[in-house]
């Protein structure tokens, strides 16, 4: 019988730090390069000894879970197999053509595409592979056309790390248009005119600080509008009807837009309602005057207004869809005659059609458990808008509705070439009791024959921040689970939006424990109602919904049979004490400033994952990590891991995964990304047979 590889050790090297009349002892702050600036433009520019340390990490992983390899395999190959390698999407029209993306057999990335509209040869204007042959890492995150359909614009990411680089092209003859733009948030635009491209600058701390612009074909740059609040993240885009280039800022309670007319896109832009601290609005234009989704006047849940062209400000805003309590309004779409909107109560969706003239209807779906997602329209003079409709069982169906005969049109079904039978699941919605008496939604899925007997493992899945709702869709990786007797659930849980806007406000700053509660509550009430039992359920969450499972995995280890924290944002108190990091200052709205205001570091403090481990036997947790990872750096997991083995009074293994050639969202290849998700599964159902 072979012995059980060692873990590493992290060399204790205690740093205390002072703040606000307050004092903690770090042991592994060593694991921060002091140059973490360059570490995330260049990964090989890490230190050599927490390069050491993270290597030994990975070995150790490797090593503990290399009986799982043969399940990885088998998982990834399952996975692999219910994607149509040869997928497009549903032809976007606009003019003349017709826009869409492609993959063909092998295709790691996508090849974007456009065809005559009513029909014609495939004009490729990207193919993302050839564009990431010979890197480590690459992602196309946004790509557009001009209006006049002349130019296409592409941002990459090389590393990971979400700094981007631009390039304009010409769609007749191929060749670059001007310089490739670097440091940019991969966010861009092209003005209505097609003459002038705007994009946000990234700044030496990860942060968009400034909107920029350029003529398309080439030299010097103008700086648009710098942002002097480093809290504020940035937007550009363009009006629904062309009329505007729109710049907004906000960050997690407050925004604020601002305007260029299209026929001066050289113009400095206008304010349309200055900031308030806790008034948030978005603004689109439809034809003859601005529409804004809002918050104001104590609409917690939103409601959307309209305003004059000439006169946007918020004296003169009136409704047109008033604000209902309990009616989420999350988004809405513009086209010359109808308002489209996305609404969300108890953790479903459904869209409403309106007319100009006031006229409205509802697409809504009767299931327990759905996800009804807004496309919206690729043209303003049209009456036909997009909205794609699944649930955990069903394959997504992207469907063409006409608002004005209310016609809908099939136009793609999401095929899964393996075999699929949503008639083989089933799909719950339950309701879990919180420590203060608040229903939490829980969606179900299991197969048919899954006993309700109290055997079943389950998978716990969580989020809970920043207002993000957590749709119950579908998923063709989650079957894997699913298939072999897992019951995959999500928790719906406060800090989302899930049940309205007040759902998210309600676990925020002072009140965030109620995230985790939350969380717990469903777990027990999987337990009670004889799903699962204690020591049977996996809990997996990411980047904020990591720090969920640093916190649950303190407050009770004894429900979990093992924990997934995916990017874990776990070293809460000291990420939100420095200023440098790039979405501190962003944050603070969510988790409040420690760095000034003693009550929010005491509230911090009492939760922080990594500042409240403590000698318990804890179940099995695997962390993973990317080292160009700008928004939860690498750190993070790392020190979590380092702290919890030494506290850990189990014996369960603790392991980190760091990816050295990638950022926060993992892999950048859909079959590599895949890999990333057999192996976290295969821990899931290694670690319920230790």
């Amino acid at each position: 019988m072979s012995e059980r590889p060692q873990p590493p050790v992290a060399e204790k090297r205690p740093q205390t730090l002072e703040q606000l009349g307050r004092a903690r002892t770090d042991d592994y702050r060593w694991l921060k390069d002091e140059n973490w600036q360059a570490v995330l433009r260049d990964p090989a520019a890490i230190r050599p000894d927490i390069k050491a340390y993270l290597d030994a990490e990975n070995a150790y992983r490797e090593a503990m879970m290399a009986a799982t390899l043969p399940l990885q395999k088998t998982l990834f190959e399952e996975m692999k197999g219910r994607i149509k390698e040869d997928d497009s999407s549903v032809p976007a029209p606009d003019g003349p053509w017709e826009y869409y993306v492609r993959f063909e057999t092998g295709d790691q990335h996508p090849r974007h595409c456009r065809r005559p509209r009513g029909g014609g040869p495939e004009q490729v204007l990207l193919d993302a592979n050839e564009l990431a042959k010979g890197k480590a890492y690459s992602e196309v995150s946004a790509a557009a056309h001009s209006p006049d359909h002349r130019l296409f614009a592409y941002s990459e990411d090389s590393q990971g790390s979400e700094v981007h680089e631009i390039v304009v092209r010409d769609l007749k003859t191929g060749e670059q248009m001007g310089e490739t733009i670097g440091s940019a948030t991969g966010a861009l635009t092209f003005s209505p005119c097609s003459r002038y491209l705007f994009w946000i600058n990234r700044d030496d701390h990860g942060r968009g600080d400034k909107i920029l612009r350029r003529a398309v074909e080439g030299g010097p740059i103008a700086e648009v509008y710098k942002e002097p609040d480093p809290g504020m993240f940035l937007s550009v885009g363009r009006s629904a009807d062309d009329a505007f280039v729109v710049i907004g800022s906000g960050d997690h309670e407050t925004s604020e837009a601002r305007f260029i007319p299209a026929a001066d896109p050289q113009a400095a832009p206008q304010v349309l309602e200055p900031r308030q601290t806790g008034v948030q609005y978005q603004a689109d234009h439809w034809g003859d005057r601005w529409v804004i989704r809002t918050n104001a006047d104590e609409a917690i849940d939103f409601k959307i207004v309209t305003a004059p062209t000439d006169a946007p400000q918020r004296a003169n805003w009136r409704d047109l869809v008033p604000h209902t309590p309990g009616r989420f309004i999350e988004a809405f779409d513009l086209t010359r005659d109808h308002l489209a909107r996305q609404e969300r109560t108890d953790a479903n969706t459904r869209i409403v059609i309106r007319e100009r003239a006031g006229q409205e209807h509802a697409i809504a779906v009767d299931e327990p458990a759905f996800a009804l997602s807004l496309i919206g329209a690729s043209e303003f003079a049209t009456t036909t808008t997009r909205y794609a409709y699944n649930s955990p069982s069903t394959p997504t169906q992207t469907f063409d509705y006409d608002m004005a005969s209310r016609e809908r049109t099939l136009r793609k079904v999401q095929e899964v070439p393996s075999g699929h039978d949503p008639a083989d699941y089933v799909v719950e919605r339950l309701y879990a009791t919180a420590d203060d008496g608040a229903r939490v939604p829980i969606s179900l899925l299991r197969r048919k024959e899954t006993p309700v007997d109290g055997s079943a493992p389950v998978l716990l899945y969580g989020y809970g921040s920043y207002g993000l709702s957590m749709p119950a869709g579908f998923s063709t990786s989650r079957l894997s689970l699913v298939d072999r007797g897992f019951i995959y659930a999500i928790a719906h849980i406060r800090g989302g939006a899930d049940k309205g806007w007040g759902w998210f406000t309600a676990a925020r700053k002072q009140t965030k424990a109620r995230t985790f509660t939350d969380f717990i509550a469903c777990a027990e009430h999987l337990i009670q109602q004889g799903y699962t039992r204690p020591g049977r359920i996996v809990a997996m969450g990411g980047s904020a919904g990591g720090l969920l499972m640093g916190a649950v995995a303190n407050l009770r280890p004894d429900l979990w049979g093992a924990v997934i924290g995916q990017v874990p944002f776990v070293d809460v108190l000291n990420t939100m004490s420095d200023a440098s990091l790039p979405l501190t200052p962003p944050e603070w709205p969510e988790w409040g400033n420690p760095l000034e205001d003693p009550a929010a570091y005491d509230w911090i403090a009492a939760y922080s994952p990594y500042d409240n481990i403590r000698p318990q036997p804890y179940p099995p947790i695997l962390a993973t990590g990317g080292l160009s990872d700008p928004r939860v750096t690498y750190w993070e997991p790392a020190k979590w891991v380092a702290r919890l083995r030494p506290a850990s009074t189990s014996g369960n293994p603790i392991l980190l995964k760091m990816n050295m050639e990638a950022g926060h969202g993992g892999a950048s290849g859909r079959f590599d990304f895949l890999k990333e998700i057999a192996h976290d599964y295969a821990f899931a159902i290694w670690a319920l047979d230790q």
